[in-house]
């Protein structure tokens, strides 16, 4: 069922160390081209991965993976667009998508790292409803590239800290910012003082982007909000 689906994606015959569940002892199925792969359930659970998605995530067996939410390795930052592109695959509103993806490397150290890489995603279906799958592919990891976010166990914001900087980014102004917020305006200029010295930028504008870049701020969300992970 996921080999056909290799057939748009790479050449060249199967190599015997690609694909193991999450059953130990499973017997490998595929690996193509170096690409990093993994099938999930409908509920987007891995159920298999071969071992370049396992050196892609820093796992070290497929215990480390396998039976996780694919969710769970995806940054915050990201996660709610991905989702939707996931349920409308799911649904059957659409057959694939291909998307720009920051996940999570788990390090040596147990700290998570962030990482920047191109995701394409497969809607697989079988016979019946119970073989239908989700083919994810990703690159091999030497092609992904430091995403220089900031991972989910760093919380670098206080909670009013975090409602300025999505007052700024979304084009509020410091006095009606002041009074939605029960502050003064020399409070929010204080406030706002602070974050610039944290994030290293040397106005309002570049606070906001270096903000979407570092992965603070929800990607695909309307009015701008700070990810509750990074909220002390």
């Amino acid at each position: 069922m996921v080999t056909s689906v290799l057939a748009e994606l790479a050449h060249g015959a199967p190599r015997g160390h690609g694909l193991a569940d999450e059953q130990p002892g499973a017997r490998p199925q595929f690996d193509q081209a170096g690409l990093c792969m993994a099938s999930l359930d409908p509920a987007l659970t891995i159920r298999q991965a071969n071992h370049e998605f396992f050196r892609q995530f820093g796992a070290t067996s497929s215990a480390d993976v396998c039976g996780r939410s694919f969710q769970d390795l995806v940054h915050p930052s990201v996660k709610q667009p991905l989702m939707r592109q996931f349920a409308r695959l799911v649904e059957g509103k659409r057959h694939r998508f291909a998307t720009h993806v920051v996940a999570l490397r788990q390090e040596e150290s147990r700290e998570d790292s962030a990482f920047s890489s191109t995701l394409t995603a497969f809607a697989v279906r079988g016979g019946t409803p119970d073989d239908a799958a989700i083919l994810v592919v990703m690159p091999p990891a030497g092609a992904s590239e430091d995403a220089g976010v900031v991972t989910n166990r760093k919380k670098i914001l206080t909670e009013i800290d975090a409602r300025i900087l999505e007052g700024i980014a979304a084009g509020i102004s410091t006095v009606p910012l002041a009074s939605r917020l029960y502050l003064s305006r020399q409070g929010v200029e204080y406030h706002v003082t602070g974050l610039l010295r944290k994030l290293k930028v040397p106005n309002r504008a570049a606070l906001v982007s270096r903000a979407y870049s570092m992965g603070v701020l929800n990607v695909g969300t309307w009015p701008p909000k700070v990810v509750e992970d990074f909220i002390k």
